[in-house]
């Protein structure tokens, strides 16, 4: 359709054909649009997908632009290849480089730009990558008159997004853009904003990502602690608190850690928390809490000191520990849940029932709190609440193997 080397281009009868094809454009459109999100999903990406087609008067500026370059510099016209374009909008600046690699593992690659910034005040260092895909040899359409088969595909994060549709409408569009030096600045301060705004919402992403890492290997280390200090025993039919597993503790963490952030500290703590230091992690909980952060977060360090020095067997200092969560902040179902199975460890059953039903007062639908009350009253001698708690907890894990054997346990005892 832009092969027009000669003359000038009857924009009429351009648009007639033009504008007849636009029902094809909009099904391949649409076609484009499911595989790319398709392609996009089977690497966990669930990004804003959005295409367009260029109306006619923005491809007829644009032929007349690329027949002009070509008529000055002696070369062919170029393709054009965006008639039908699509855009990926991203949360993070990591998700980009994703999506790039999802889309190359899908489609055939024919181009990659990465248009970065130039001198002009128009772009101010921002990144937009524009992939240019083969179309599937399925969805391929001579009537189509496209120049090449191939689409267009745009990769930009939600804040490029949002100062490119800003700055297509304050210069693209505008017949004056700003030519006076503080303007130029004005433009490109809330440009480097924007980027910068990218890049720290990255970092926190990056950082929370690691956070939650951490706390993942810390959760599963705590629960396997409790198991081995609850469950076993149980199993065995004994009430040693000797059959507790003793804890190989690791070299503690030496480091002087006063001049880290609160952040900092916190993966400090987490790190030898996971690596069994629990000496250690409980020095930086506390060095965390001499900095006297708000409430919310000094429960969640009073929690996790709590857990550390469970894993240390030093039963005091962590119902202690659960203890000062809860003061804090006593809608934490999992402190209370915690100071419960310390109590029923140290056999104070009576204790960790009354710890359970706050932490189910709070989050009715705690699974384990049911069990381990469950457990509690088994132990009491209530196998009545017993067998009512495990088939509540049977209800939220059906066929859990441990509140199964609870509650035959329960009816064995009730000889029903």
């Amino acid at each position: 359709m832009g092969d027009c080397t000669e003359g000038i281009p009857d924009k009429g009868a351009l648009k007639k054909v033009y504008e007849g094809r636009k029902p094809r454009y909009s099904d391949l459109l649409a076609s484009m649009e499911n595989r790319l999100r398709a392609a996009l999903e089977k690497d966990r990406l669930f990004p804003i997908v959005k295409g367009r087609i260029k109306s006619f008067d923005s491809y007829y500026a644009k032929l007349l632009r690329i027949l002009r370059s070509a008529k000055a510099s002696g070369k062919r016209p170029i393709p054009i290849t965006d008639i039908v374009a699509l855009r990926v909008v991203c949360p993070f600046l990591g998700d980009l480089k994703r999506a790039e690699a999802a889309i190359a593992s899908s489609f055939t690659v024919l181009d990659v730009e990465r248009k970065v910034s130039e001198r002009s005040f128009r772009e101010f260092g921002y990144e937009s990558i524009h992939i240019l895909v083969e179309l599937p040899q399925d969805l391929r359409d001579d009537s189509l008159g496209f120049d090449s088969q191939a689409v267009e595909v745009q990769l930009r994060t939600i804040l490029q997004e949002a100062w490119a549709e800003v700055e297509h409408e304050l210069v693209y569009k505008a017949e004056f853009t700003p030519f006076d030096e503080p303007m130029k600045r004005k433009l490109a301060a809330l440009n480097a904003n924007l980027s910068l705004s990218d890049i720290i919402f990255q970092e926190i992403l990056d950082y929370q990502r690691r956070l939650n890492s951490e706390l993942e290997k810390r959760r599963t280390s705590f629960y396997g602690k409790i198991e081995d200090a609850m469950d076993k025993p149980f199993e065995e039919s004994t009430a040693d608190e000797s059959s507790a597993a003793r804890v190989e503790r690791r070299s503690p963490t030496s480091e002087r850690l006063n001049s880290s952030s609160m952040d900092d500290l916190l993966l400090s703590a987490l790190s030898a928390h996971n690596r069994e230091d629990f000496e250690g992690a409980a020095r930086i909980y506390g060095e965390i809490l001499s900095l006297n952060p708000d409430r919310s977060i000094a429960a969640v360090v009073h929690k996790h000191r709590g857990m550390a020095y469970f894993s240390q067997s030093l039963y005091k200092e962590a119902i202690a520990e659960f203890s000062a969560s809860l003061e804090l902040d006593a809608k934490d179902h999992k402190a209370a849940y915690y100071r419960g199975v310390v109590k029923s460890v140290l056999q104070d059953f009576l204790g960790a029932t009354s710890d359970f039903d706050i932490a189910l007062s709070v989050n009715p639908y705690h699974f384990f709190s049911l069990y381990r009350r469950a457990m509690a009253y088994w132990h009491l001698g209530d196998y009545v609440q017993a067998l009512a708690d495990a088939d509540a907890a049977l209800k939220l894990e059906p066929g859990n193997e441990q509140a199964t054997r609870l509650k035959e346990l329960a009816l064995r005892k009730m000889k029903l």
